[in-house]
Protein backbone atom coordinates (compact mmCIF):
# COMPACT_ATOMS: atom_id res chain seq x y z
CA UNK A 1 0.00 0.00 0.00
CA UNK A 2 1.02 3.32 -0.75
CA UNK A 3 2.12 5.76 1.90
CA UNK A 4 -0.24 8.92 2.41
CA UNK A 5 1.09 11.95 0.55
CA UNK A 6 0.84 15.34 2.62
CA UNK A 7 0.19 18.57 1.31
CA UNK A 8 4.00 21.08 2.86
CA UNK A 9 1.52 23.84 2.94
CA UNK A 10 -0.81 21.65 4.91
CA UNK A 11 1.60 20.42 7.15
CA UNK A 12 3.52 23.81 7.72
CA UNK A 13 -0.07 24.96 8.75
CA UNK A 14 -0.77 22.19 11.49
CA UNK A 15 2.62 22.85 13.01
CA UNK A 16 1.90 26.16 13.31
CA UNK A 17 -1.46 25.54 15.02
CA UNK A 18 0.36 23.42 17.65
CA UNK A 19 3.07 25.74 18.22
CA UNK A 20 0.48 28.89 18.92
CA UNK A 21 -1.19 26.49 21.25
CA UNK A 22 1.97 25.41 23.04
CA UNK A 23 2.40 28.94 23.38
CA UNK A 24 -0.65 29.42 24.79
CA UNK A 25 -0.51 26.65 27.58
CA UNK A 26 3.21 28.41 27.94
CA UNK A 27 2.13 31.41 28.39
CA UNK A 28 -0.76 31.03 31.01
CA UNK A 29 1.02 28.30 32.92
CA UNK A 30 4.65 29.17 32.80
CA UNK A 31 4.60 32.59 33.63
CA UNK A 32 5.55 34.21 30.20
CA UNK A 33 2.13 35.56 29.97
CA UNK A 34 1.60 36.93 26.31
CA UNK A 35 0.12 40.66 26.92
CA UNK A 36 -2.31 42.71 24.60
CA UNK A 37 -3.70 45.67 24.04
CA UNK A 38 -7.83 46.99 24.78
CA UNK A 39 -8.62 48.37 21.24
CA UNK A 40 -11.83 49.27 22.19
CA UNK A 41 -14.60 49.07 24.22
CA UNK A 42 -18.51 49.07 23.32
CA UNK A 43 -21.32 48.82 25.70
CA UNK A 44 -20.26 45.49 27.93
CA UNK A 45 -18.19 44.13 24.68
CA UNK A 46 -13.73 44.78 25.08
CA UNK A 47 -12.08 44.57 21.93
CA UNK A 48 -8.06 43.77 22.58
CA UNK A 49 -5.62 42.83 20.19
CA UNK A 50 -2.17 40.47 20.31
CA UNK A 51 -3.10 38.26 23.44
CA UNK A 52 -4.41 35.08 21.60
CA UNK A 53 -6.45 32.98 24.11
CA UNK A 54 -9.41 30.04 23.69
CA UNK A 55 -13.20 30.86 24.09
CA UNK A 56 -13.60 30.92 27.51
CA UNK A 57 -9.88 31.72 29.07
CA UNK A 58 -9.71 34.73 32.18
CA UNK A 59 -7.74 37.90 31.67
CA UNK A 60 -7.27 41.11 33.29
CA UNK A 61 -7.84 44.50 31.99
CA UNK A 62 -5.75 46.86 33.82
CA UNK A 63 -7.45 50.44 35.02
CA UNK A 64 -6.32 53.57 35.64
CA UNK A 65 -5.39 53.39 39.26
CA UNK A 66 -3.52 49.97 38.50
CA UNK A 67 -6.34 47.89 39.54
CA UNK A 68 -7.20 45.27 37.65
CA UNK A 69 -10.77 43.76 36.21
CA UNK A 70 -11.73 40.40 35.78
CA UNK A 71 -12.89 39.57 32.22
CA UNK A 72 -13.28 36.22 30.15
CA UNK A 73 -13.08 35.88 26.43
CA UNK A 74 -16.78 35.06 25.05
CA UNK A 75 -15.52 35.65 21.32
CA UNK A 76 -12.82 36.75 18.25
CA UNK A 77 -13.29 37.73 14.56
CA UNK A 78 -9.44 37.89 12.86
CA UNK A 79 -6.85 39.62 15.03
CA UNK A 80 -9.31 40.97 18.27
CA UNK A 81 -10.48 38.95 21.04
CA UNK A 82 -13.59 39.92 22.71
CA UNK A 83 -13.65 40.08 26.47
CA UNK A 84 -16.87 40.27 28.66
CA UNK A 85 -15.98 42.19 32.16
CA UNK A 86 -16.94 40.66 35.36
CA UNK A 87 -16.90 43.80 37.45
CA UNK A 88 -17.85 47.50 36.30
CA UNK A 89 -15.49 49.27 33.83
CA UNK A 90 -15.17 52.51 35.85
CA UNK A 91 -11.29 53.69 35.10
CA UNK A 92 -10.79 51.82 32.17
CA UNK A 93 -8.59 53.64 29.67
CA UNK A 94 -7.63 53.24 25.93
CA UNK A 95 -4.36 51.43 25.32
CA UNK A 96 -4.96 49.41 28.55
CA UNK A 97 -3.10 46.08 29.40
CA UNK A 98 -4.77 43.06 28.99
CA UNK A 99 -2.86 39.55 30.20
CA UNK A 100 -3.88 36.28 30.70
CA UNK A 101 -5.22 35.15 33.84
CA UNK A 102 -4.33 31.50 35.78
CA UNK A 103 -7.07 29.90 37.58
CA UNK A 104 -9.98 31.22 36.50
CA UNK A 105 -11.89 28.15 35.27
CA UNK A 106 -11.35 26.37 38.62
CA UNK A 107 -13.38 27.49 41.90
CA UNK A 108 -12.26 27.03 45.93
CA UNK A 109 -13.86 24.35 47.35
CA UNK A 110 -14.01 22.70 50.68
CA UNK A 111 -16.56 21.88 53.99
CA UNK A 112 -15.29 25.11 55.16
CA UNK A 113 -17.98 26.82 52.86
CA UNK A 114 -20.87 25.81 55.42
CA UNK A 115 -23.15 28.63 56.98
CA UNK A 116 -21.08 30.94 54.52
CA UNK A 117 -22.40 33.99 52.15
CA UNK A 118 -19.75 34.05 48.98
CA UNK A 119 -20.28 36.20 45.47
CA UNK A 120 -19.30 35.15 41.99
CA UNK A 121 -15.84 35.29 42.37
CA UNK A 122 -15.79 33.39 45.82
CA UNK A 123 -15.24 36.12 48.03
CA UNK A 124 -17.27 36.64 51.39
CA UNK A 125 -20.06 38.49 51.64
CA UNK A 126 -20.77 38.21 55.08
CA UNK A 127 -17.92 39.02 58.23
CA UNK A 128 -16.98 35.56 59.27
CA UNK A 129 -13.62 36.21 58.44
CA UNK A 130 -11.82 35.08 55.34
CA UNK A 131 -12.36 31.58 53.38
CA UNK A 132 -9.54 28.89 54.27
CA UNK A 133 -10.50 26.48 51.14
CA UNK A 134 -7.40 23.86 49.96
CA UNK A 135 -9.46 22.01 47.33
CA UNK A 136 -10.92 22.97 44.12
CA UNK A 137 -13.40 22.38 41.41
CA UNK A 138 -13.73 22.83 37.68
CA UNK A 139 -16.01 25.78 37.10
CA UNK A 140 -17.46 24.38 34.26
CA UNK A 141 -18.10 20.44 35.54
CA UNK A 142 -16.85 17.45 34.20
CA UNK A 143 -19.42 15.24 32.36
CA UNK A 144 -20.69 12.44 33.76
CA UNK A 145 -21.40 9.04 31.64
CA UNK A 146 -25.14 8.63 31.38
CA UNK A 147 -24.71 5.06 31.80
CA UNK A 148 -22.90 5.85 35.48
CA UNK A 149 -25.34 8.07 36.75
CA UNK A 150 -27.65 5.78 39.37
CA UNK A 151 -31.04 5.76 38.96
CA UNK A 152 -33.98 7.74 41.04
CA UNK A 153 -35.06 5.33 42.99
CA UNK A 154 -36.11 6.82 46.11
CA UNK A 155 -38.12 9.88 47.18
CA UNK A 156 -37.23 13.20 48.91
CA UNK A 157 -39.15 14.81 52.03
CA UNK A 158 -39.10 18.40 51.00
CA UNK A 159 -40.98 19.32 53.60
CA UNK A 160 -43.76 20.61 51.68
CA UNK A 161 -47.53 18.71 51.99
CA UNK A 162 -48.47 19.16 48.44
CA UNK A 163 -45.53 18.32 46.93
CA UNK A 164 -44.29 15.49 48.98
CA UNK A 165 -47.77 13.61 48.66
CA UNK A 166 -49.01 14.90 45.23
CA UNK A 167 -45.97 15.76 43.38
CA UNK A 168 -43.70 13.41 44.77
CA UNK A 169 -39.33 14.65 44.41
CA UNK A 170 -36.80 11.93 43.89
CA UNK A 171 -33.51 12.07 45.05
CA UNK A 172 -31.51 13.59 42.29
CA UNK A 173 -34.47 14.91 40.51
CA UNK A 174 -34.13 18.29 38.67
CA UNK A 175 -37.21 20.32 39.03
CA UNK A 176 -38.57 23.99 37.71
CA UNK A 177 -40.41 26.20 39.92
CA UNK A 178 -42.45 28.19 37.46
CA UNK A 179 -44.45 31.04 38.66
CA UNK A 180 -44.70 35.28 37.60
CA UNK A 181 -43.35 37.73 40.08
CA UNK A 182 -44.97 37.96 43.79
CA UNK A 183 -46.29 34.68 43.52
CA UNK A 184 -44.10 33.13 46.36
CA UNK A 185 -41.20 31.30 45.01
CA UNK A 186 -38.70 32.30 47.04
CA UNK A 187 -40.60 31.28 50.04
CA UNK A 188 -41.14 28.09 48.81
CA UNK A 189 -37.72 27.93 48.54
CA UNK A 190 -36.97 28.86 51.81
CA UNK A 191 -39.75 26.16 53.17
CA UNK A 192 -37.88 23.19 51.16
CA UNK A 193 -34.17 24.72 52.56
CA UNK A 194 -35.21 24.41 55.85
CA UNK A 195 -37.22 20.74 55.75
CA UNK A 196 -35.66 18.65 53.28
CA UNK A 197 -33.67 16.07 54.10
CA UNK A 198 -30.34 16.95 52.80
CA UNK A 199 -26.58 16.66 54.05
CA UNK A 200 -25.86 20.02 52.41
CA UNK A 201 -28.22 23.03 50.83
CA UNK A 202 -26.22 25.20 48.06
CA UNK A 203 -28.60 28.19 47.02
CA UNK A 204 -27.62 30.37 44.19
CA UNK A 205 -29.29 33.44 44.27
CA UNK A 206 -28.60 34.77 40.69
CA UNK A 207 -29.34 38.38 39.35
CA UNK A 208 -32.40 39.14 41.92
CA UNK A 209 -33.07 41.87 44.08
CA UNK A 210 -30.38 43.39 46.09
CA UNK A 211 -32.43 43.81 49.29
CA UNK A 212 -33.65 40.34 48.75
CA UNK A 213 -30.29 38.61 49.56
CA UNK A 214 -30.39 39.88 53.33
CA UNK A 215 -34.53 39.23 53.90
CA UNK A 216 -33.46 35.46 52.12
CA UNK A 217 -30.85 34.84 54.18
CA UNK A 218 -32.14 35.80 58.13
CA UNK A 219 -36.31 35.61 57.18
CA UNK A 220 -36.08 33.13 54.97
CA UNK A 221 -33.57 30.91 55.69
CA UNK A 222 -32.82 31.72 58.91
CA UNK A 223 -29.92 30.68 61.29
CA UNK A 224 -30.62 26.92 61.53
CA UNK A 225 -30.96 26.50 57.66
CA UNK A 226 -27.82 28.32 57.06
CA UNK A 227 -25.63 25.99 58.93
CA UNK A 228 -25.84 23.21 56.61
CA UNK A 229 -25.88 25.93 53.56
CA UNK A 230 -23.49 27.59 51.11
CA UNK A 231 -25.19 30.74 49.77
CA UNK A 232 -23.72 31.99 46.17
CA UNK A 233 -25.06 36.07 45.94
CA UNK A 234 -25.25 38.10 43.19
CA UNK A 235 -27.91 40.57 42.50
CA UNK A 236 -29.16 42.12 39.28
CA UNK A 237 -26.76 45.09 39.16
CA UNK A 238 -23.44 42.82 38.86
CA UNK A 239 -22.41 42.05 35.46
CA UNK A 240 -24.18 39.29 32.91
CA UNK A 241 -20.59 37.64 33.39
CA UNK A 242 -20.69 37.82 37.11
CA UNK A 243 -23.96 36.69 37.05
CA UNK A 244 -23.56 33.63 34.47
CA UNK A 245 -20.19 32.69 36.79
CA UNK A 246 -22.49 32.43 39.70
CA UNK A 247 -24.85 30.12 38.52
CA UNK A 248 -21.83 27.83 37.17
CA UNK A 249 -19.95 28.10 40.78
CA UNK A 250 -22.93 27.23 43.18
CA UNK A 251 -23.11 24.18 40.28
CA UNK A 252 -19.64 23.41 40.88
CA UNK A 253 -20.00 23.89 44.77
CA UNK A 254 -22.77 21.42 44.96
CA UNK A 255 -20.75 18.86 42.67
CA UNK A 256 -17.73 18.76 44.77
CA UNK A 257 -20.08 17.81 47.88
CA UNK A 258 -22.07 15.73 45.70
CA UNK A 259 -18.15 13.58 44.95
CA UNK A 260 -17.93 13.65 48.91
CA UNK A 261 -20.58 11.75 48.70
CA UNK A 262 -23.70 14.21 50.35
CA UNK A 263 -26.64 14.40 49.25
CA UNK A 264 -27.05 17.91 48.39
CA UNK A 265 -29.90 20.32 47.56
CA UNK A 266 -29.30 23.09 45.33
CA UNK A 267 -31.38 25.73 44.78
CA UNK A 268 -31.12 28.31 41.85
CA UNK A 269 -33.20 31.88 42.03
CA UNK A 270 -33.53 31.89 39.19
CA UNK A 271 -32.33 30.19 35.87
CA UNK A 272 -34.77 32.66 33.85
CA UNK A 273 -31.68 35.73 35.14
CA UNK A 274 -29.06 33.26 34.11
CA UNK A 275 -30.78 33.34 30.88
CA UNK A 276 -30.92 37.01 30.62
CA UNK A 277 -27.01 36.96 31.43
CA UNK A 278 -26.35 34.72 28.76
CA UNK A 279 -28.57 36.86 26.52
CA UNK A 280 -26.55 39.79 27.19
CA UNK A 281 -23.38 38.38 26.17
CA UNK A 282 -24.66 36.88 23.57
CA UNK A 283 -26.07 40.05 21.67
CA UNK A 284 -22.90 42.14 23.03
CA UNK A 285 -20.78 40.06 20.92
CA UNK A 286 -23.04 40.23 17.73
CA UNK A 287 -25.74 36.66 17.75
CA UNK A 288 -28.33 37.03 16.13
CA UNK A 289 -31.50 37.39 18.08
CA UNK A 290 -33.95 34.43 18.02
CA UNK A 291 -36.99 34.38 20.05
CA UNK A 292 -38.11 36.74 22.19
CA UNK A 293 -34.34 38.37 21.30
CA UNK A 294 -32.40 35.29 22.91
CA UNK A 295 -29.69 33.92 21.15
CA UNK A 296 -29.15 30.36 19.83
CA UNK A 297 -26.33 30.12 22.29
CA UNK A 298 -28.68 30.19 25.14
CA UNK A 299 -30.94 27.26 24.75
CA UNK A 300 -27.25 25.53 23.87
CA UNK A 301 -26.27 26.39 27.54
CA UNK A 302 -29.06 25.50 29.49
CA UNK A 303 -29.16 21.87 29.65
CA UNK A 304 -25.04 22.23 30.31
CA UNK A 305 -25.89 23.53 33.07
CA UNK A 306 -29.18 21.25 34.19
CA UNK A 307 -27.43 18.32 33.36
CA UNK A 308 -24.52 18.49 35.65
CA UNK A 309 -27.04 18.25 38.18
CA UNK A 310 -28.54 14.92 39.45
CA UNK A 311 -27.47 11.64 40.71
CA UNK A 312 -23.17 10.77 40.24
CA UNK A 313 -21.91 7.79 39.57
CA UNK A 314 -21.95 4.38 42.17
CA UNK A 315 -20.37 5.56 45.38
CA UNK A 316 -20.94 9.55 45.34
CA UNK A 317 -24.14 11.01 46.84
CA UNK A 318 -26.47 12.91 44.88
CA UNK A 319 -27.65 16.68 43.95
CA UNK A 320 -31.70 17.14 43.71
CA UNK A 321 -32.10 20.42 42.60
CA UNK A 322 -34.76 22.78 41.95
CA UNK A 323 -34.66 26.18 39.38
CA UNK A 324 -37.06 29.03 39.73
CA UNK A 325 -38.77 29.86 36.03
CA UNK A 326 -40.05 33.55 35.60
CA UNK A 327 -43.12 33.41 33.80
CA UNK A 328 -43.27 36.61 32.36
CA UNK A 329 -46.87 37.85 32.39
CA UNK A 330 -47.98 34.30 33.94
CA UNK A 331 -47.19 33.08 30.33
CA UNK A 332 -46.30 29.50 30.69
CA UNK A 333 -45.30 29.59 27.18
CA UNK A 334 -42.39 31.81 27.63
CA UNK A 335 -39.10 30.30 25.55
CA UNK A 336 -37.06 29.60 28.85
CA UNK A 337 -40.17 28.08 30.83
CA UNK A 338 -41.00 25.80 27.41
CA UNK A 339 -37.45 25.17 26.99
CA UNK A 340 -36.78 23.94 30.98
CA UNK A 341 -39.52 21.70 31.10
CA UNK A 342 -38.28 19.33 28.10
CA UNK A 343 -34.54 19.74 30.02
CA UNK A 344 -35.98 19.02 33.87
CA UNK A 345 -37.22 16.18 35.35
CA UNK A 346 -40.42 17.91 36.48
CA UNK A 347 -42.29 21.52 37.15
CA UNK A 348 -44.41 22.91 40.12
CA UNK A 349 -46.73 25.75 38.64
CA UNK A 350 -46.97 28.57 41.25
CA UNK A 351 -50.65 30.30 40.09
CA UNK A 352 -51.63 33.73 40.90
CA UNK A 353 -55.25 32.91 40.92
CA UNK A 354 -54.48 30.70 43.98
CA UNK A 355 -52.37 32.93 45.52
CA UNK A 356 -54.80 35.71 45.08
CA UNK A 357 -57.64 33.19 47.15
CA UNK A 358 -55.35 33.33 50.06
CA UNK A 359 -53.89 29.69 49.91
CA UNK A 360 -49.75 29.33 50.13
CA UNK A 361 -48.10 27.49 48.75
CA UNK A 362 -49.80 28.53 45.74
CA UNK A 363 -49.01 25.23 43.80
CA UNK A 364 -51.41 24.24 40.57
CA UNK A 365 -51.58 20.51 40.54
CA UNK A 366 -53.23 20.46 37.34
CA UNK A 367 -50.37 22.43 35.59
CA UNK A 368 -47.85 20.70 37.74
CA UNK A 369 -46.14 17.48 36.69
CA UNK A 370 -43.33 14.83 38.08
CA UNK A 371 -42.07 12.33 35.64
CA UNK A 372 -40.51 9.98 38.28
CA UNK A 373 -43.58 9.28 39.71
CA UNK A 374 -43.51 5.79 38.81
CA UNK A 375 -40.24 5.28 39.68
CA UNK A 376 -40.31 6.25 43.72
CA UNK A 377 -44.05 5.15 44.25
CA UNK A 378 -46.15 2.29 44.39
CA UNK A 379 -49.20 1.42 43.15
CA UNK A 380 -51.97 2.88 45.81
CA UNK A 381 -50.01 5.67 46.06
CA UNK A 382 -50.47 6.73 42.53
CA UNK A 383 -54.02 5.93 43.02
CA UNK A 384 -54.60 8.39 45.31
CA UNK A 385 -52.57 11.19 43.45
CA UNK A 386 -54.84 10.42 40.37
CA UNK A 387 -58.17 10.72 42.84
CA UNK A 388 -56.51 13.93 43.91
CA UNK A 389 -56.29 15.23 40.52
CA UNK A 390 -59.74 14.24 39.51
CA UNK A 391 -61.60 15.76 42.18
CA UNK A 392 -59.14 19.10 41.23
CA UNK A 393 -60.50 19.15 37.84
CA UNK A 394 -63.84 18.13 38.40
CA UNK A 395 -64.15 21.45 40.66
CA UNK A 396 -62.07 23.75 38.28
CA UNK A 397 -64.26 22.16 35.11
CA UNK A 398 -67.33 23.49 36.66
CA UNK A 399 -65.78 26.48 38.35
CA UNK A 400 -67.29 29.04 36.86
CA UNK A 401 -71.20 27.31 37.23
CA UNK A 402 -70.53 26.70 40.78
CA UNK A 403 -69.43 30.29 41.33
CA UNK A 404 -72.41 31.83 40.33
CA UNK A 405 -74.85 29.24 41.24
CA UNK A 406 -76.17 27.83 38.03
CA UNK A 407 -75.14 24.47 39.40
CA UNK A 408 -77.72 21.94 40.40
CA UNK A 409 -76.67 19.59 43.57
CA UNK A 410 -77.56 15.96 41.90
CA UNK A 411 -76.60 16.59 38.96
CA UNK A 412 -73.29 15.10 38.19
CA UNK A 413 -72.25 12.42 41.36
CA UNK A 414 -68.39 13.47 40.39
CA UNK A 415 -68.97 17.14 40.66
CA UNK A 416 -70.86 17.00 43.78
CA UNK A 417 -67.78 15.28 45.79
CA UNK A 418 -66.18 17.77 44.27
CA UNK A 419 -67.92 20.40 45.78
CA UNK A 420 -68.20 18.49 49.11
CA UNK A 421 -64.52 17.83 49.39
CA UNK A 422 -62.98 21.31 47.99
CA UNK A 423 -63.01 22.64 51.49
CA UNK A 424 -60.29 19.82 52.51
CA UNK A 425 -58.82 19.93 49.32
CA UNK A 426 -57.82 23.87 49.85
CA UNK A 427 -56.45 22.41 53.38
CA UNK A 428 -54.55 19.88 52.14
CA UNK A 429 -52.48 22.02 49.71
CA UNK A 430 -52.41 25.25 52.36
CA UNK A 431 -49.53 25.33 54.73
CA UNK A 432 -47.95 27.26 57.41
CA UNK A 433 -44.52 28.28 56.23
CA UNK A 434 -43.11 27.75 59.87
CA UNK A 435 -44.45 24.38 60.05
CA UNK A 436 -42.76 21.44 58.21
CA UNK A 437 -45.15 18.34 56.88
CA UNK A 438 -43.37 15.22 57.01
CA UNK A 439 -43.63 13.06 54.14
CA UNK A 440 -44.92 10.22 56.02
CA UNK A 441 -47.73 12.85 57.80
CA UNK A 442 -48.63 14.17 54.37
CA UNK A 443 -48.99 10.55 52.64
CA UNK A 444 -51.68 9.70 55.21
CA UNK A 445 -53.25 12.97 54.37
CA UNK A 446 -53.42 12.25 51.34
CA UNK A 447 -55.10 8.69 51.97
CA UNK A 448 -58.18 10.52 54.50
CA UNK A 449 -59.09 12.69 51.45
CA UNK A 450 -58.85 10.46 49.02
CA UNK A 451 -60.68 8.09 50.86
CA UNK A 452 -63.73 6.38 49.76
CA UNK A 453 -66.96 7.87 51.58
CA UNK A 454 -70.15 5.94 51.86
CA UNK A 455 -73.45 7.76 51.01
CA UNK A 456 -74.76 10.47 53.66
CA UNK A 457 -78.39 9.33 52.50
CA UNK A 458 -78.45 5.60 52.45
CA UNK A 459 -79.11 5.46 56.71
CA UNK A 460 -82.13 7.61 55.58
CA UNK A 461 -83.51 5.18 52.49
CA UNK A 462 -82.32 2.19 54.77
CA UNK A 463 -85.39 3.61 57.47
CA UNK A 464 -87.86 4.57 54.84
CA UNK A 465 -87.60 0.72 53.68
CA UNK A 466 -88.22 -0.57 57.06
CA UNK A 467 -91.36 1.58 57.44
Amino acid sequence: MNAPQFDPAERQQRLARRLAAMQCVLGTESGALREGILRRVVGLTLEASGCRLPLGAPARVETRSHHWIDAEVVGFSGERTFLMPAADLQGVLPEARVIPRRGGSEVRVGRALLGRVIDSNGQPLDSAGPLRLNARAPLHGIPINPLRREPIRSPLDVGVRAINAALPIGRGQRVGLLAGSGVGKSTLLGMMTRYTEADVVVVGLIGERGREVREFIEGILGESGLRRAVVIATPADRPPLARVHAALRATAVAEWFRDQGHDVLLLMDSLTRYAHALREIGLSVGEPPTTRGYPPSVFARLPALIERAGNGSRGSGSITAFYTILTEGDDLQDPIADAARAILDGHVVLSRRIADSGIYPAIDLEASVSRVVPEITDAAWRARIARLRQLISTYNSHRDLISIGAYQRGSDPRVDEAIERWPQINAFLAQDVSVPAPLADSLRALEELTAERRERRAPERSAEASA
